[in-house]
């Protein structure tokens, strides 16, 4: 399954670039995260991964985040592996001619095990929409955090 969501922050692209290449911020942001832990390699370097834990409603989640491509300004790209889930997301980050920061993320998900079978009874739009949601609210934060 593959989709493409974008966002445009009204800040300029090395603002939203500190922000987001702080993973302390990723708690104002990220609903649900309860915690986050190096595993290895370098932060903020291809290879390096972090354990993400997450609570979803009732169920708790724990995935891998890989760093696959760091070239920020411009790029950042990481799977995240979860249970019986590996999902790519490529993000692109260009300033317009107004100063404002376009985010655009391309996801790819590939299913394993059960979750093969329930992602065929699992709408695109589901994944889509938190998808876009972590997004809206990454500019949110962001927005209102413009000179901290």
């Amino acid at each position: 399954m593959k989709y493409q969501n974008k966002v445009t922050i009204d800040l300029p692209r090395q603002r939203v670039i500190e922000l987001l290449d702080n993973p302390d911020n990723m708690k104002y942001w990220q609903k649900g995260l309860i915690s986050f832990e190096l595993l290895g390699g370098d932060p903020g370097r291809e290879g390096a991964q972090m354990k993400l834990h997450y609570k979803m409603g009732k169920r708790e989640l724990e995935m891998i985040e890989t760093i696959v491509n760091y070239d920020f300004p411009e790029r950042f790209d990481a799977t995240y592996e979860a249970k019986g889930v590996w999902n790519l997301v490529e993000n692109h980050f260009r300033e317009d001619d107004a100063g404002h920061t376009v985010w655009t993320a391309d996801h790819e998900f590939k299913f394993s095990g059960v979750m093969k079978l329930m992602s065929w009874f699992m709408p695109k739009s589901m994944f889509q929409k938190q998808s876009c949601q972590y997004l809206e609210d990454f500019k949110s934060f962001a927005e209102s955090h413009q000179a901290s």
